[in-house]
């Protein structure tokens, strides 16, 4: 596992009605501090990669489909440098998966469907100066080979 990566099994609680999942507490361990919510989702046949943030950690919850997350540690001063980490994210076996800063990820959908992501990040989204470093899904020094073709 990559170092600062965290995984935290998730409990639906079920009944006729449907189910409530908690997804992340303000007196959760792996709670840091509140930057904003927001959705994305990602169509069957393309890949959201590679990105990372310097400053931001990002909590991904699947609450739609099946998403298929590839993790890269480029940091320079990091026990696990060079090393890749598949995470499957989905409402069968539901997990928060925390990513740290300066850990290069990405997603897509393995899933015939649209899948749907919640993320939790660290820091509000910044539209002049955004925290958002990127690099091209596929043509890389990147060992993580994406079953889709399309990304961006």
């Amino acid at each position: 596992m990559i170092e600062g990566v965290n995984i935290k099994k998730l409990k639906k609680l079920s009944d006729e009605r449907g189910f409530l999942m908690e997804i992340l507490r303000c007196d959760d361990p792996l709670f840091n501090k509140f930057g904003q919510v927001y959705m994305t989702t990602a169509k069957p046949g393309y890949v959201k990669a590679w990105h990372y943030h310097k400053k931001q950690t990002d909590n991904f919850v699947c609450v739609k489909g099946k998403i298929r997350v590839g993790l890269y540690d480029g940091r320079e001063h990091s026990k696990t440098k060079g090393e890749v980490q598949e995470v499957i994210l989905s409402l069968d076996d539901p997990i928060l998966l925390q990513i740290p800063p300066q850990v290069f990820h990405g997603f897509e959908s393995n899933w015939d469907e649209e899948s749907i992501i919640i993320n939790i990040p660290t820091e509000l989204y910044s539209y002049k100066t955004p925290d958002e470093y990127r690099i091209d899904p596929f043509n890389n020094d990147i060992p993580f080979k994406w079953k889709s073709k399309k990304g961006g």
